[in-house]
């Protein structure tokens, strides 16, 4: 599940990359912008949301060691 996530991670930042090659930097709220700019924003959310995923499974993970330690 760790990998899958790290490729999940690995595709968003791609998705980004390519998100901005279709950014018009001279004008983004443009409409041949308007693309780019929501996958970018889309591709980071994800991303966040990826990273999130992966500090709450260290989290549980530290978790249920403790909860093993204390029973034994």
């Amino acid at each position: 599940m760790k990998y899958f996530i790290y490729f999940l991670m690995l595709f968003a930042v791609a998705m980004m990359v390519l998100s901005l090659s279709l950014i018009n930097f001279d004008n983004l709220l443009g409409e041949e912008s308007q693309f780019g700019s929501i996958s970018f924003m889309a591709s980071l959310i994800v991303l966040v949301l990826l990273i999130v995923l992966l500090a709450s499974k260290k989290v549980k993970e530290k978790y249920n060691e403790q909860l093993q330690d204390k029973t034994h």
